[in-house]
């Protein structure tokens, strides 16, 4: 017989116990599902991470404290206590490939209007991190330099914050109230931001803006920022000019951190190529189960059929043609139950992905693994059965009852 005929003779078996046979193919569907929808939603979601972090600005740098652990786990020194307002225009003046550098402090608080209530994140930053991070106003105007010098109470609101808050209402001139701990202050919107959307689970249009210097001479008297957020002509070569002065500063490169975007997409690459592959591969264990089943499927079945197998010993048949027979009958039921698994893998990452609000991605790869192995575990499990059958004695499997 030619491959052709083996491969329909073996669908014509799988269709003779429907049920049998779809038990013995559950794993291969379970593992290939598992492993396509990990992989379509990872890369989906990895795709969307790099296209937001890339949407928030071109030659973006962050220089943020870093850290250092003291003796029984007790936190040692940091460069927290240096990042001043002064620090950073000194690395502005000083850094002639910095273009843009910004202060900020991230925290949060609840904002009301009226009877409405939002929880929000508060930036307490300065003039220029809209350019830096590609923020577009939709009404009114963003942090002015005036609004710093003289600590003004203003608040540029993101767009669900306005939203919520305000409903149909137009929120410039407002005064809202921002409650943080026990501080209640009173801030006067000045803009609205268009939307940002949102990375995995961190939305930026739940986002709002205060000038830096009220946050901290006004609302909690912290002389330090937490960050600065620069946006550079050359990042490489503005990466060496900060830490050159840094490093005169602290001393200690440990207690400080200058990471460029393109070094920030490196990283979520790494991470999420490393992240994908573990978890398929646990997924993928259940395809060892599912060859588990094929192996045991095919032995049942050349008990079934020995007389069948005697009989085309007995006209002609040799060893090696009843061994692709059935070699090619694992094949076909590990080959189909990765095509449903295929496509059930694809269905289950679109409907995830919905919520997670990205597009999953079937990539070629990711139909290669999954086929490929699938295809390899019912070879590899179907080979013990298909030499049995191979080697049985004409004679005695035509005397079989």
């Amino acid at each position: 017989m030619i491959a052709s005929e083996l491969a329909k003779v073996a669908l014509q078996n799988l269709m003779i116990n429907k049920l049998r046979s779809f038990l013995s193919m559950l794993g291969i569907i379970i593992g290939v599902t598992a492993v396509i929808a990990i992989i379509s939603i990872g890369q989906g979601a990895t795709e969307m991470i790099q296209e937001t972090i890339s949407s928030l600005g071109s030659e973006l740098i962050t220089i943020s404290p870093g850290y250092r652990g003291g003796w029984g786990g007790r936190a040692a020194r940091t460069a927290g206590g240096i990042f001043t307002l002064e620090l950073g225009e000194e690395l502005k003046k000083k850094s002639p490939n910095v273009a843009q550098l910004v202060p900020s402090i991230q925290s949060g608080g609840l904002l009301k209007y009226g009877e409405n209530n939002y929880q929000a994140s508060i930036v307490a930053t300065a003039s220029g991190y809209e350019n830096i991070f590609n923020h577009t106003i939709a009404e009114g105007r963003f942090l002015i330099a005036e609004d710093v010098d003289n600590y003004r109470k203003v608040v540029v609101l993101g767009s669900n914050v306005a939203r919520e808050l305000f409903g149909n209402q137009n929120p410039l001139g407002k005064k809202i109230i921002i409650q943080m701990g026990q501080g209640r202050f009173i801030f006067e919107v000045v803009g609205v931001l268009e939307s940002k959307g949102q990375v995995m689970f961190f939305n930026f249009d739940d986002q709002v803006y205060i000038p830096v210097t009220t946050m901290m001479k006004r609302m909690t008297g912290s002389k330090y920022v937490n960050s600065y957020s620069a946006q550079a002509t050359d990042s490489e070569e503005a990466i060496k000019q900060v830490e050159f002065l840094l490093a005169k500063k602290l001393e200690d490169p440990d207690l400080y951190n200058v990471t460029s975007q393109e070094e920030i997409l490196e990283t979520i690459q790494q991470v999420s190529s490393t992240m994908i592959l573990m978890l398929a591969g646990i997924a993928g264990i259940s395809l060892l189960v599912g060859g588990i089943g094929i192996m045991n499927i095919m032995l049942v079945s050349v008990t079934e059929r020995t007389r069948e197998i005697g009989i085309r010993k007995a006209l002609g048949a040799k060893r090696k043609d009843i061994l692709i027979q059935f070699l090619i009958e694992a094949l076909v039921m590990s080959m189909v139950g990765g095509a449903v698994g295929l496509v059930l893998g694809w269905a289950v990452s679109v409907l995830v992905s919905r919520y997670g609000g990205w597009t999953p991605t079937l990539s070629m790869f990711s139909v290669v693994v999954g086929i490929g192995f699938s295809s390899a575990v019912g070879l590899v499990f179907g080979i013990y059965p298909a030499m049995k059958a191979a080697k049985l004695n004409p004679v005695e499997a035509l005397r079989y009852e």
